[in-house]
């Protein structure tokens, strides 16, 4: 047990108006704050007045009421002196405190010079780690809330691996290279809407990574543009997209009365297009789901328009359910159904789950006409051997 030792403190400018204005900006516990600077007073007095290390043991205390500032030595009371520096013989340590005993520590204010240059590094050190560990429990807190969610942020650089950094609400994130939507800039100060990926710690330091190309973005764009889609009226049923080129939409409405693509479309075409605008872009087609997997796959091969669809769904000897769809389209809508490099195909057997086979209307009809004269082959074959 510690014995304090009476000792004249001299008065120092009081600190504590400061130490509570600057605890309530930064957001950290004011009696933290204290107790760092009080840490940070006995390293900066061992890096500047103690660098022989004799002095083993040395504290700091800062008055609460008067913002005073005390540092101390603790010496070990004992019965024979060998080390001046740091113990003290219990026939001097009772001339301090009569009821002392044998292995206290008895406290020795020590007269340092030049306290208040000292009080300051030790302050704006603490202060400083404070704020970094205080903005760390911040981001993990804050950000750990939002993953999947949307964030709007300014682009603050791009470095030479083509990682580009993000402030978001004054929080440093990571937008990834295969994150990013291919062929878009991302030029310091624009400001961009992100999806929250993840939250992770790097050397005890948060990072946050952002996406520019995930579906859920799109998602949550038409969250933010569509009151329909945010109050759950219209319900997104699915997403598909090739980012900065075009995306797939599927939707439905709880309710009958509720046309779920004119909500998301909106007058003149003004929602969907505030969408793609912030998309750099994008095509959006937006699509009515239904449960009936032929429709919905007509459905989604929009602006093409199919002529009839059949599907088949089988499970293979190792368990998996593949599903087919075979649809039949005008010849001239084929290029059409297939899209560019087979986009609108490739977009709409991702949205419905179905792998899809398109075929012209001239050859289903000529695979017909085929198949019933090799039926009829076949019957007079087996007339002629009878």
């Amino acid at each position: 047990m510690a014995k304090k030792k009476e000792v004249q403190e001299e008065p120092r400018d009081n600190v504590l108006d400061a130490i509570r204005m600057l605890a309530k900006e930064r957001g950290i516990d004011e009696e933290e704050l204290i107790k760092a600077i009080e840490e940070g007073i006995v390293t900066a007095y061992k890096r500047e007045f103690s660098r022989n290390g004799l002095i083993e043991s040395v504290g700091a205390e800062i008055n609460r009421e008067s913002g005073e500032i005390y540092v101390y030595q603790l010496k070990e009371v004992v019965d024979e002196v060998e080390d001046p520096t740091n113990e003290v013989s219990l026939e001097e340590a009772r001339e301090a405190d009569p009821e002392v005993e044998l292995g206290d520590s008895l406290e020795y204010g020590l007269d340092v010079k030049d306290l208040g240059r000292l009080a300051a590094t030790a302050a704006k050190s603490a202060i400083s780690q404070k704020v970094r560990n205080a903005e760390y429990d911040r981001i993990n807190n804050e950000f750990s809330k939002r993953l999947g969610e949307l964030a709007s942020g300014t682009i603050i650089r791009k470095d030479i691996r083509n990682v580009v950094y993000v402030d978001i609400d004054h929080a440093e994130a990571v937008l990834p290279k295969k994150e990013q939507m291919r062929g878009e800039e991302y030029e310091s100060g624009r400001t961009m809407k992100f999806l929250v990926l993840r939250v992770e710690n790097h050397n005890d330091r948060p990072s946050i990574t952002i996406s520019r190309t995930a579906p859920e973005l799109v998602e949550k764009l038409f969250e933010l543009e569509i009151p329909e889609v945010k109050s759950g009226e219209v319900i997104i049923k699915g997403v598909t997209r090739e980012p900065g080129s075009r995306s797939k939409v599927a939707v439905t409405s709880r309710a009958e009365n509720i046309d779920a693509k004119g909500s998301c479309v909106g007058p003149r075409g003004q929602r969907v297009q505030a969408i793609m605008n912030e998309l750099g872009g994008e095509k959006i087609d937006i699509i009515d789901w239904n449960a009936d997997p032929a429709l919905f796959i007509s459905e989604a091969l929009q602006p093409a328009k199919a002529v009839r669809v059949d599907t088949e769904v089988t499970t293979t000897e190792d368990g998996r359910v593949e599903r087919y769809a075979k649809v039949i389209v005008p010849d001239q809508q084929f290029n059409l159904a297939i899209g560019r490099a087979g986009q609108n195909v490739r977009l709409a057997a991702r949205l419905t789950g179905y792998k899809i086979d398109i075929k012209r209307e001239s050859d289903d009809a000529s695979e017909a006409t085929k198949s019933v004269i090799d039926m009829f082959t076949v019957a007079e074959e087996e007339d002629d051997q009878t």
